[in-house]
Formats: C-alpha cells, sequence, structure tokens
C-alpha cells in the first residue's frame, strides 16, 4: 500500500444494509465497525446497519429536506393508536430506503423502488454517506488520533454489473458526502466489485477445505438488492487470476419483499396498496420489516411439513390500509376479522420465481462458461443466511460442486475482501473484461466494405477502433495499447476520444450500448517531425477506474488520466495542470497504426466549444 495512506476504510454502500472495515498499514488486523447509531443515543451492537434515512419535510422543496436520522433509527415503528386513526402521516417525518436500486442499469422506472415526489435518489444517497462520514472519522479518531481522511485509503464495493457512468454517479455522491476533495482522480479511492472482494475474502478460507494452488473456486455473493457471481483460479503465490465475466442480476432478498407486497395486491387490490405505500411509507415499512423479514422470510426453511400457516393482522400491523381498500373487499375482509392467512405455497412462490430461480439460473452460467472445473463454492452476504436458499443451491450442484459452504460472518466478507484488496491490490492477478474499449477513428471510406450511408463528404467514415476485447484477461498494469501520429505537419495537439461497449464486434460509435467514457488530451508541439511523431496510447484495466496513458514517443513525456464516469457524458481531469490553448484544438486529426492494422485510421477531434467560451 503507498505509504502516504495511513489506514484503509472499505464501505459496502448496500441495498438494504451498510457497513464499513478498517485496518492499518502496520497492523492489517481487520475490524469491522459493530457500533452504530440507535434510539434515544444508544448503541447497537451489529456488524451492518439499515440502508434508510428518515427525512424532515417540513419544507415543500424536497431538495431543502434535512436528514433526522438514518440507519436503524430511521425504521417505522409498530403504529400507535393514535396512528391508526390519522388519515396519513402528517408528523413531517418520512422514512426512505432502496434509493440505491435507482442506480441499477437494467430496471425500468417503473420497477424502480418508490421515492417521494421530487426527492432524487443522488441526493439521498449523498445525505446517507454523509450521515455516515461523522461516524467513520470518530471511529478513525479513536482508533489513530490524529489521522485525516487524506491519510487514509478508501474502498467502496459495488455490484459486478455495473457500468462505468454508474459507477461515476455513486463517485459523484461520494465527492458531495465529503470522502473526497476533487470528483475525480482521486489517489484515495478505489472501486471494487462485491463478488471480486468476497473473492480475496474466501482465498482466505481455501486451506481449510484443502482447495490447493491451480483449482478454480466461485464465489455467490447474495445481497438484498444484486446478487454478482465471479470464478477465480488459485495462483501458486496467493493472488487471483479471474477466468470468466463477473455477472449478476437483481435477485437479491428485497425481490422476495417485493413479491410479498404483490401478494398483499392481490388480496386487497393494487390501488390500496399503492395508495397505502404512498400516504402512510411509515406502515408500509414497518410491515415489511417489522413483520414479513422476522416472521417468514428469515425463517422459511422450505419444508411444507415444518411451516405453519401464519395469519396477518392488518388492524394491528397497518391498520392505515384499511381505508384504502374497495367497499367489497372491506366487506370480506371484515368476515374475516381483517387477518390475511399466509400458507406454505404462498412463501415458496414469494422465493421461487423473483429470486432463488433467478440465482440457480446465474450460477449454471457461471459453471457453463468456466473451462475449469469448480472446485468449491462460497456464499456470501445477507441473503446466504436463507436457510431455503442455501438448500436449494446445495441441491442443484452438490453433483458438479464438491464443497458448497456458507463461510463465517457472510454477511461481512465483501467489507472484509475490500479492506484486504486496499492493503494489497496485488492480490488481484488477472481481471476478465467485461466491456469492449477502443477509441473513435475516422479512415478512408472503403467501396465493398463501408456502408455507403456514412460516407462523409471527405471521402471518410468515423469508425470504432477496438484496443482491448470483452472476455480478455488482463494483468492490472497490462498495457492495450496502440500507435498514432498527426496528420497534419503542424499539428501540436491530439485529443484521444475513447469509447466502451458491452457488444461484441461494433464497428461504430454510435450503435445502441456504446458509451464515451473519456477524453485525453496531449502536446505535440516539436513541429519539426511533421506527421512523423508517433503517440502510444494505453488503457489500463487494473482498477475500475480505468487509466488512460498518452506517451510523445519524441519528447518522451506522459500524459496521465483517470476517467470518471459521468451520468450522461464523460468528463476527465489531466493530471499534468495543462492548460487549452483555445482554437488549436478545434477539428485537429490524427491518424494512426494500431495494434498492426496497416490501413490508415484517422481520429477526429471535437474540442468541447463551450469551453473555449468559459
Amino acid at each position: 500500500m503507498n505509504k502516504n495512506f495511513r489506514a484503509v476504510v472499505a464501505i459496502d454502500f448496500g441495498t438494504t444494509y451498510s457497513g464499513f472495515a478498517y485496518a492499518n498499514q502496520n497492523n492489517p488486523d481487520i475490524t469491522v465497525n459493530d457500533s452504530w447509531p440507535g434510539r434515544l443515543r444508544t448503541r447497537l451492537t451489529m456488524p451492518k446497519t439499515n440502508t434508510v434515512l428518515q427525512y424532515d419535510t417540513a419544507s415543500p422543496d424536497p431538495k431543502k429536506w434535512t436528514v433526522n436520522c438514518w440507519g436503524f433509527p430511521a425504521l417505522a415503528q409498530e403504529p400507535t393508536k393514535k396512528s391508526r386513526r390519522q388519515s396519513s402521516e402528517t408528523n413531517n417525518t418520512l422514512p426512505v430506503e432502496l434509493f440505491k436500486l435507482h442506480l441499477a442499469d437494467n430496471l425500468r422506472n417503473f420497477e424502480k423502488p418508490y421515492l417521494p415526489n421530487g426527492l432524487d435518489y443522488e441526493k439521498a444517497i449523498s445525505d446517507y454517506l454523509s450521515q455516515m462520514k461523522p461516524l467513520i472519522k470518530e471511529v478513525l479518531d479513536k482508533r489513530w488520533p490524529g489521522i485525516k481522511f487524506t491519510q487514509v485509503r478508501f474502498v467502496f464495493t459495488v455490484p459486478a454489473e455495473w457500468r462505468p457512468h454508474t459507477i461515476g454517479i455513486l463517485q459523484e455522491c461520494i465527492h458531495k458526502a465529503g470522502f473526497t476533495e476533487k470528483k475525480q482522480s482521486n489517489n484515495n479511492l478505489e472501486f471494487i466489485t462485491e463478488p471480486e472482494a468476497a473473492a480475496i475474502y474466501a482465498m482466505g478460507k481455501l486451506e481449510e477445505h484443502k482447495v490447493k494452488a491451480g483449482s478454480s473456486f466461485m464465489v455467490v455473493d447474495c445481497g438484498g438488492g444484486t446478487v454478482d457471481l465471479t470464478t477465480r483460479t488459485l495462483l501458486p503465490d496467493n493472488k487471483l487470476s479471474e477466468i470468466t465475466e463477473r455477472t449478476g442480476d437483481l435477485c437479491g432478498s428485497t425481490y422476495v419483499d417485493r413479491e410479498f407486497i404483490r401478494f398483499l395486491e392481490k388480496k386487497l387490490g393494487f390501488a390500496a396498496v399503492d395508495e397505502f405505500r404512498r400516504e402512510n411509507y411509515g406502515q408500509y415499512q414497518y410491515l415489511i420489516h417489522h413483520f414479513f423479514c422476522p416472521r417468514i422470510k428469515f425463517e422459511f426453511i422450505g419444508e411444507s411439513n415444518d411451516f405453519r400457516s401464519i395469519d396477518l393482522d392488518i388492524e394491528r400491523t397497518c391498520p392505515a390500509l384499511m381505508k384504502y381498500v374497495t367497499d367489497e373487499t372491506k366487506d370480506a375482509m371484515e368476515d374475516d376479522d381483517w387477518l390475511i392467512e399466509i400458507k406454505y405455497d404462498d412463501v415458496l412462490a414469494m422465493f421461487d420465481k423473483p429470486a432463488v430461480e433467478k440465482i440457480l439460473n446465474l450460477i449454471r452460467d457461471q459453471l457453463a462458461s468456466s473451462k475449469q472445473k469448480c472446485s468449491a463454492m462460497f456464499l456470501v452476504g445477507g441473503f446466504s443466511e436463507s436457510p431455503y436458499l442455501v438448500k436449494k443451491i446445495k441441491d442443484a450442484f452438490t453433483s458438479v460442486v464438491p464443497i458448497i459452504t456458507v463461510p463465517q460472518n457472510p454477511i461481512t466478507a465483501v467489507l472484509r475482501g475490500a479492506v484486504m484488496y486496499g492493503l494489497d491490490k496485488a492480490a488481484v492477478a488477472t481481471r476478465v473484461l467485461t466491456m469492449n474499449y477502443g477509441v473513435r477513428v475516422y479512415p478512408l471510406w472503403r467501396s465493398g466494405v463501408d456502408p455507403k450511408k456514412r460516407k462523409t463528404s471527405d471521402g471518410r467514415i468515423y469508425k470504432f477502433s477496438c484496443l482491448a476485447t470483452r472476455g480478455r484477461e488482463v494483468a492490472p498494469d497490462e498495457p492495450c495499447s496502440g500507435t498514432y501520429y498527426p496528420i497534419y505537419p503542424d499539428q501540436n495537439a491530439i485529443l484521444f476520444s475513447v469509447f466502451a461497449t458491452p457488444r461484441k464486434n461494433s464497428r461504430f460509435c454510435d450503435e445502441e450500448g456504446m458509451r464515451k467514457i473519456g477524453e485525453l488530451e496531449i502536446d505535440i508541439p516539436d513541429i519539426e517531425g511533421g506527421t512523423d511523431r508517433p503517440v502510444e496510447f494505453s488503457l489500463m484495466f487494473g482498477e475500475l477506474l480505468i487509466t488512460a496513458n498518452a506517451r510523445n514517443k519524441n519528447s518522451r513525456k506522459i500524459y496521465t488520466a483517470k476517467f470518471a464516469y459521468a451520468k450522461n457524458s464523460s468528463y476527465f481531469e489531466l493530471q499534468n495542470d495543462r492548460k487549452f490553448k483555445g482554437t488549436d484544438l478545434l477539428y485537429d486529426s490524427i491518424y494512426c497504426y494500431a495494434n498492426k492494422v496497416e490501413y490508415l485510421h484517422i481520429i477526429s477531434i471535437f474540442f468541447l466549444y463551450f469551453i473555449l467560451l468559459i
């Protein structure tokens, strides 16, 4: 680890629960924080706290809402007699949760969790992290008096399926919360995928299962929102090599909660449950966290003989719901004393359709994509504590994977692995790329090869030139590079525009799935060389924030940027404090011979014109 950092803090910002762990460079014993704010200024002892906020909603503008409390204290309590008589919750407090799921790219808007009108999910994320920050500082100060945040390497864990621009949104929220001084290019901020962190943690558990070097193992991280998988090979020097693409999907434990709500909608009507959620979210939250989770979800083992039907008492648990049902439903429910019987088959359907079946399919696909036999499977994350889920996985895969185990403290496996990564990033020997990366080029249009409709007025065509392909296994310090030349003899700058896409064989930068992820501009002032001024451009994927390097081969000057991913477009920060030169960059181009490509490529350069107006 860099000697400028005294400590590593890993933060697992989860869908339902969040936590942090830390260690010192000189004493790498990992401590998971287990002291969290409770009610009435008490302290709770648990490895994580709830990812929940309670806002003061006195202001009509949600942008001005302030946080009353966060974590466990923000959970709603059992409805009082007074609240049962209220038509809605009017005490200017509002619990908000599941806002992390709004970062998911593969959720349509109507599938995303409820947020109050006008409340931006980025504000909720920033507010939550802002509340966690003082606690982290307090804990670190007690452990190492006088330590500053600039002396701490922060490692945030992210789901495997997140795209680069999604990580960029989180990065911006982290900055707003005060963890970093800059929006991008922060040396004290790292990201690691949740399954990769879990794999690093699991590496320390292989010996007790007699898994030897050269063997491969799978980690299935079952969280609240996402389930992420990775398959790794243990190398002789206690390092990990990734042999398949990391995969994941939205099928965590909260989707069991969602199916429970759908069960109620069928019983009481969609409109009634929806209005209840919007007008009485506190009772809605209490229904899930204090009734469904402890009494049904956490206890379900999948054995019909051991299951006893459970009655949901609407009048006691969520009385506000009673006033939203139709008259017909009300008459029927009054005949049943406002009790809803929940049977074995009902609970089985809540688990299987939205979560368990998807998880089993993810594991099947991960096993099929690996050319090596999987020697062991580690189930981690909060959802891995579900006895029913573990049983289903073992029943399905024991015949092909000899060791399927839930390690001790599975809920903190990702946190511990993230700290280990922050202390020694060399633990990850290789990663498998999940995207294709390259630059935009502008070669001559070729008849019979290129689409005629894409031919420009000057006889050229914009294309995507791939430098690194999806599925490629790369080491952290392995560059994927090409050599480029200026097109004009008097050209004094080159701008590299980098694109990424999950689709293989992409040819053009405007295809579906293609996204611009960054730019790196360099000086080439030595115009005496004319067009014979080679520049080597490379991308390195050792970290989730991609590092781009451009080296002027004549002057040997090196330019570096770590791409930060914005929501709709990319921005970047040069690390040599260079100033732009106005119109010198407009409409300049370069040509390149990249990766032994023998025909002429030209990269079109369009400098952002509004910068000239600032």
